[in-house]
């Protein structure tokens, strides 16, 4: 998530969050703020943890191990998950309004992201069967 982040007892110091806007493949200038943030957590929701070798250990969310899990399984385990992938991320202080729905063999949450720079909504959806 943040590429900056601070390590040790400076915790007063501030690491910009300025960094290129992503359109399909292709960069189209320069974003910052809570558009960066939520790129960033569009991005780290999107990939798999553990599973690309350029990514570090705490990069990404795990979803693949929920295919096949009993909806309850999923209900219960689904909002953790998305906590602790966007929890590296310094500039993303929590979630909030969190809503799962199933259809069919597809779990859906919409929930907000609250960061230091404001609050946007997302949703992340993953296939069960």
């Amino acid at each position: 998530m943040s590429v900056l982040k601070t390590y040790g007892d400076d915790v007063y110091s501030f690491h910009p969050s300025k960094t290129w806007r992503l359109s399909g493949n292709h960069l189209q200038g320069m974003i910052d703020g809570k558009e960066a943030a939520a790129q960033a957590a569009s991005l780290a929701l999107s990939t798999e943890r553990f599973l690309y070798d350029i990514f570090s250990y705490d990069y990404g969310v795990e979803l693949a191990d929920l295919i096949g899990k009993d909806r309850e399984y999923v209900q219960a385990d689904f909002r953790r998950r998305i906590e602790e992938a966007l929890g590296e991320d310094d500039r993303i202080t929590g979630i909030s309004n969190y809503q799962i729905t199933f259809d069919g063999e597809v779990a859906t949450v919409h929930f907000t992201v609250n960061t230091i720079f404001g609050d946007f909504n997302t949703e992340r959806s993953v296939t069960l069967g």
